[in-house]
């Protein structure tokens, strides 16, 4: 039987991971080689309603980081793979305007952290707290920094957006519930997305 390496979810919880939903530690877990993680559901609301923000963030729309817009039951389909130990996602949001594509990939870090790496290429690097919230799982900004070509700033911490993550499993059976919210000091919200999909591993035809 091939060897599968533990997921950076996984790791970076600990002993804690057993304290997840079933569900969860299942969509957290690494996939074999030949397969893939697929799901399929509808966010309630991605982006931001401040129009004025939509300018700074197609600059990292272009780059497959976030959506600068605000929609509302935005169908989306979920492709995850691990590769090389990193967790790898492409979600692809069917949008009225076209569909459009965020890529990321999370590796471990030590302390109980992971590290996610948006954009193609990598545009924005997030280092991520992992707990238990219950049997979901949270995820909590630690730092944050932005590739500009070949430069790569850490932001200090008072300038950081506050980025909130979690995952959680709903009462029907296979689907699974997230939320994502980003937040500036002295500015509030900046974007956000909720929603809920079904998941399933298949084989992969890539």
């Amino acid at each position: 039987m091939e060897h599968v390496p533990q997921s950076p979810y996984l790791r970076a919880l600990g002993e804690h991971r057993t304290q997840l939903h079933p569900a969860l530690r299942t969509y957290f877990s690494a996939i074999p080689r030949g397969q893939v993680g697929v799901g399929e559901g509808v966010f309630e609301r991605v982006g931001t309603p401040r129009r004025w923000l939509w300018p700074v963030l197609r600059m990292l729309q272009r780059h497959s980081v976030v959506h600068a817009g605000w929609d509302h039951d935005v169908p989306f389909t979920i492709h995850n793979r691990t590769i090389a130990g990193k967790a790898i996602g492409i979600r692809t949001l069917h949008l009225p305007s076209g569909d459009w594509t965020m890529k990321d990939a999370v590796s471990a870090r030590p302390r109980g952290r992971v590290v996610d790496q948006l954009g193609e290429p990598t545009t924005l690097a997030v280092s991520f707290d992992v707990t238990v919230d219950g049997d979901a799982l949270a995820l909590r900004s630690a730092t944050v920094g932005i590739r500009l070509g070949r430069v790569r700033i850490a932001l200090p911490r008072f300038l950081a957006p506050v980025v909130r993550l979690r995952e959680s499993a709903e009462k029907r059976a296979g689907r699974q519930h997230v939320s994502l919210t980003v937040d500036m000091p002295l500015i509030g919200r900046l974007y956000e997305y909720e929603g809920s999909f079904s998941y399933a591993l298949e084989e992969d035809a890539r």
